[in-house]
């Protein structure tokens, strides 16, 4: 990339500070997301004996798989971007959405733990300054005018006990995902599968992931978590 022909200071002048996002909030980074969701999705199915299209892998075939999301290259998602072709089960009853949301949360799981590294590591920093000047006087102020006295200390730790608040919200908001089909109501699985459990199936498969399931949407998940997410960061 070149900083004088870069869209954003992000990919230019400050490139550098955002290095550790770039493997997952990247185009990249969306492409392995999807691919993670796609082939976990196909060894879910593979586990499913009333699957009988898809027989059980085998462990070697098991190893191969993980291994394309655990050494997926820019080789790899440049040779995605150069094929359209799908294998017949690995999007079996999926619409697009089932795969981008999940992949949009993957994504958002991986930056998030970036930005709270970060983020503990300035309240760390301020505490420290609040420890190391607790005892250093400092005027106060109060409606606009001086009043009783303080400490650096003290009005540095004011400010670590907000962040620290604001930091476990940031960590605690569920990230969500569905994998429910075109209208969000299992349609197509039932009508191949009607034995199967699929919203027990979807809600494994989701959390298998590390993400919260959410049992109830139309074609989309409604992204209310992201904003709820955006907001506390």
């Amino acid at each position: 990339m070149n900083a004088l022909t870069a869209l954003s200071p992000l990919d230019g002048r400050y490139a550098s500070k955002c290095d550790a996002l770039r493997p997952f909030l990247s185009e990249f980074g969306l492409i392995h997301a999807r691919v993670t969701v796609e082939v976990r999705w196909l060894q879910a199915l593979a586990n499913r004996p009333e699957i009988t299209e898809v027989p059980a892998f085998s462990a070697a075939t098991n190893a191969a798989l993980d291994a394309i999301v655990a050494d997926f290259s820019e080789n790899d998602a440049n040779r995605i971007k150069d094929i359209e072709r799908t294998g017949e089960f690995i999007h079996f009853a999926c619409t697009s959405e089932d795969i981008n949301n999940l992949s949009h949360a993957l994504m958002l799981k991986s930056g998030r733990d970036v930005l709270v590294a970060s983020m503990q590591q300035i309240i760390d920093s301020i505490v420290a300054l609040s420890e190391k000047h607790a005892d250093q006087p400092m005027l106060s102020r109060t409606h606009g005018q001086t009043a009783s006295p303080t400490t650096l200390g003290k009005e540095m730790a004011n400010v670590a006990y907000r962040l620290a608040r604001q930091i476990k919200q940031f960590k605690q908001v569920e990230l969500l995902g569905k994998i429910n089909g075109a209208v969000g109501n299992y349609n197509a699985h039932l009508s191949a599968y009607p034995d199967i459990n699929w919203p027990a199936h979807s809600q494994a498969f989701v959390e298998s992931l590390g993400l919260s399931f959410n049992p109830y949407t139309t074609q989309i998940e409604p992204h209310d978590y992201m904003a709820e997410l955006f907001d506390a960061l």
